[in-house]
């Protein structure tokens, strides 16, 4: 932008006797001053605020502060090293700027304008067509891990799009207003629709790269806070009680009515004597196993599972996890009486579509579904992950135990496990809540839960010793998006200011002469809302645009972290744009001032 500017003031300098030589000593001057003084401010400003960045981070993770501060050198010397590179880059570009120019194209720099470009409709016909291939792979996609792989080939897809379309369609945009006489032909609207004509080339560039940087910083932001505002709907997903065991068993006559009520006395015990008790008590029974989904429908036999083990590349369906699950323990968790016949079964679907009316679980012996459920309780290590689950309830576990525990000779190996899960409330405050974990792990514990029942598995999990790690996740991706996000809009506004200040200067000569012709300050005025306002939202709303179709996208990306909260990433995202919208306004505001400053500065004068 300020070389730009620069173009006559070095030709005239070659004018009164100055070669090019000279002119680039004195450019090379200019940018070591240029560099010193900036890296100087920079690096100090840098260590002086590098400290209350990283007590932000702290305050973001929930972490110990510690006010103690050390700057290593070889992190100055870097940070100097890679602004050194782009202050050479730009000194080159300069050279090159200057030698590839005449003296007399130097002088007239200012005052050679451009031709006015012509609408390319191919190149916008290519933008429509990339940018309805990227909204339709974020609006069409349901499996996460495929949202993951496709999107930044949506990304790369919406960025080519949005350039093709700001340059051919600003310039279509300029052409329809002319033809609009009662638009066109107005003191306001005719010099603004003139002078963007001769530049839409580049006036569309920089409003592609405004509204990418600003699609960024709305994606950004609204994804990191809603992870960070919703750690706490994602710890409860993942952990329903405040503490969770899991139990494992080799056979199945273990995982008995008998054996369970054994094992969570030996854990209330526990629990009492820690001072706490058992509530909200959350129990339940499965046999997990991974299944083949065919043409529908779960199929889980001899001929299916070297499918399911990867050795088999026959295979017509995807994989899903599969839970089946006692009617009674069914039944208790949500409060039901539901009753079935011995071939039949409830089954309900996460994340997938069921389509069949039966279910294979053993070779030989179909089951029908008498009803798919839509509302079943999801929560572990099923909401956290993204393989489609399928769980089964049916009525007699023990039975269906005997016919699938074959599968284990059947597939060499052990796909079925057999577990007892318990979830649990204890009353207790979060650090008593850590220590009774560290007791249920303890040898004597563990010695008391193996003479109560003959489990070959078990852990422990404490919804209050993950949530620092949760918070140091998600805080830390929500600090890199604060952080990002400020590069961002500080780019996207210096290229704003820069973007005015030109145009301002080289439009100066044309108000002018409008001015001598009778145009008077209000009418320019005028003229210069008309020019902004008819290019200058345009960013904005291709961003929020593209923000609206690349939502359900995003969602997806959130379940990968566990959250499903659409209504909370729905309010992450207007409140994103609306505050974006208001600091783009201001910032409209702020260089709308500049441009008419420098406009009307000749004519006052």
């Amino acid at each position: 932008f300020l070389m730009r500017r620069r173009q006559r003031e070095f030709g005239l300098y070659n004018v009164l006797g100055m070669s090019k030589r000279h002119i680039a000593v004195l450019l090379l001057y200019e940018t070591l001053l240029a560099a010193a003084v900036s890296l100087a401010l920079g690096l100090f400003l840098g260590v002086a605020l590098s400290k209350l960045a990283e007590l932000c981070l702290l305050r973001l993770l929930n972490g110990s502060v510690s006010f103690r501060m050390t700057v290593p050198p070889g992190t100055l010397l870097s940070t100097a090293g890679i602004f050194g590179v782009i202050f050479a880059l730009l000194y080159l570009n300069s050279l090159w700027r200057l030698f590839r120019s005449s003296t007399l194209s130097l002088l007239h720099s200012e005052t050679a304008g451009e031709k006015p470009p012509r609408a390319n409709g191919f190149l916008g016909l290519l933008g429509v067509a990339l940018l309805g291939t990227a909204y339709y792979l974020a609006v069409s996609i349901q499996d996460p891990i495929e949202a993951l792989a496709l999107f930044f080939v949506a990304v790369i897809l919406v960025i080519l799009a949005t350039y093709l379309l700001m340059i051919s369609g600003s310039v279509l945009l300029c052409r329809l207003l002319q033809k609009n006489k009662r638009y066109y032909y107005r003191p306001n609207h005719f010099v603004s629709v003139s002078s963007m004509a001769f530049r839409m080339k580049r006036n569309g560039a920089g409003l592609a790269s405004i509204c990418i940087l600003a699609t960024m910083v709305l994606v950004m932001l609204s994804s990191t806070t809603c992870l960070y505002c919703g750690t706490e709907d994602t710890l409860r997903s993942r952990y329903p009680r405040e503490l969770s065991l899991e139990t494992r068993f080799d056979t199945p006559e273990a995982l008995n009515e008998e054996t369970v009520a054994a094992l969570r006395r030996t854990v209330a015990d526990e629990t009492a004597e820690s001072g706490g008790e058992l509530q909200y008590v959350l129990s339940r029974r499965t046999a997990e196993l991974t299944a083949v989904l065919s043409e529908g429908c779960l199929q889980l036999d001899a001929a299916h599972l070297p499918a399911v083990s990867g050795d088999d590349d026959r295979m017509t369906g995807g994989l899903a996890y599969v839970h089946i699950l006692p009617l009674a323990d069914y039944n208790h968790l949500t409060g039901a009486e539901k009753i079935l016949a011995e071939d039949e079964v409830l089954l309900y679907a996460f994340r997938m579509d069921y389509t069949a009316d039966t279910v294979c679980l053993t070779p030989g012996e179909t089951l029908t579904v008498r009803e798919q459920l839509t509302e079943f309780p999801v929560w572990g290590v099923t909401a956290a992950s993204t393989i489609p689950t399928v769980t089964v309830i049916v009525p007699d576990l023990a039975r269906a135990l005997r016919s699938l525990i074959t599968l284990r000779t059947l597939s060499g190996g052990s796909p079925l496990q057999l577990k007892w899960t318990l979830d649990f409330d204890t009353g207790l405050p979060e650090e008593q809540q850590t220590a009774l974990l560290r007791r249920l792990s303890d040898e004597d514990f563990l010695a008391a839960y193996s003479r109560a029942a003959d489990w070959s598995y078990f852990d422990c999990e404490s919804r209050a010793e993950e949530r620092s790690s949760y918070y140091g996740m998600y805080g830390s991706l929500f600090f890199l998006g604060i952080m990002l996000s400020l590069v961002f809009i500080l780019a996207a506004v210096l290229m704003i200011y820069y973007k005015q200040v030109c145009e301002g200067y080289e439009d100066q000569a044309r108000f002018t002469i409008m001015q001598h012709v009778g145009m008077c300050a209000r009418d320019i005025h005028r003229s210069i809302n008309s020019q902004l306002l008819t290019v200058f939202y345009l960013p904005l709303v291709g961003a929020g645009c593209h923000l609206a179709f690349a939502f359900p996208m995003i969602r997806k990306l959130l379940l990968l972290f566990n959250l499903n909260n659409v209504r909370l990433f729905a309010l992450t995202n207007l409140v994103s744009f609306l505050l974006f919208a208001l600091f783009y306004a201001l910032v409209y505001r702020l260089t709308s001032n500049a441009y008419y400053a420098i406009v009307s500065s000749q004519t006052r004068e």
